[in-house]
């Protein structure tokens, strides 16, 4: 799950297929995620068939932690990314979550507890674009499926470097551009038309995974998003597609 393109200019930005005032957009966004926060988890599961969990497996598998390591994990939601960091690094880490979305921080927190996580980990309501920390805090910082959500796509990439120390990397897992030839077109009428079905009878919100649907259609495909990593400033920029480019991992180095 996740969120939209940035600026297509003026001042209105896209929120899936409809573009709305950039000033808008934010609350917009907060209201999709607090209508669905209590069952984010299980409709991921749902939408995916669990393969989600395999993508960010495979995303802290590229990042390949080291303890001692401080994490920021942007649009964290309910704490996957930063538990299985901690879990890597055997608890000898600092994991900080920034959500816009208080609603997501509180069920991530209610995860922590449940875990016996009461060290270790700190739950931000933050947003990406002005990420709430000082320069340099974090040796690495994720962001799983949120990037389609923000406002100005741009801002979040110079913050995620700002925040970053010399030597450190932005990884991203989103979804992108199924470049598998006709798995593309069953993979388009199952967006359209199973998974709001499938958010009606879980969530009662079918608008809300119509407008994650949308948003995916309207994010910069792999190469595209690529080159704004790169002019953002990011060293050894690249990215790999999985699952067929149904979603695909992205990074850059700040040097």
């Amino acid at each position: 799950m996740g969120n939209t393109e940035t600026r297509d200019g003026g001042d209105t930005v896209a929120f899936g297929y409809r573009d709305v005032p950039a000033e808008d957009k934010p609350a917009l966004v907060r209201g999709v995620f607090d209508s669905v926060a209590t069952r984010y988890d299980l409709m991921n599961d749902l939408m995916s068939g669990g393969i989600h969990r395999l993508w960010k497996q495979a995303m802290l598998d590229l990042l390949h932690p080291r303890q001692g390591w401080t994490l920021v994990d942007l649009a964290g939601g309910t704490g996957d990314i930063a538990f299985g960091f901690l879990d890597r690094v055997k608890g000898d880490g600092r994991a900080i979550v920034c959500d816009l979305t208080p609603a997501m921080v509180a069920v991530g927190r209610d995860r922590a507890l449940d875990r016996g996580l009461l060290e270790g980990v700190e739950w931000i309501a933050g947003d990406a674009q002005s990420i709430p920390l000082k320069n340099g805090v974090a040796d690495a910082v994720t962001m799983a499926f949120g990037l389609r959500n923000v406002t100005d796509i741009d801002a979040v990439l110079g913050e995620a470097k700002r925040v970053l120390r010399p030597g450190g990397r932005f990884v991203v897992l989103e979804f992108s551009r199924c470049v598998v030839p006709g798995v593309d077109k069953l993979y388009d009428l199952y967006s359209f038309n199973v998974l709001p079905a499938i958010g009606r009878v879980v969530t009662g919100d079918e608008d809300a995974y119509r407008y994650l649907v949308e948003s995916i259609r309207r994010f910069p495909p792999q190469a595209a998003l690529a080159k704004r990593f790169a002019a953002a400033g990011f060293a050894r920029v690249n990215w790999r597609n999985l699952s067929g480019g149904i979603a695909a991992l992205h990074w850059g180095w700040r040097v």
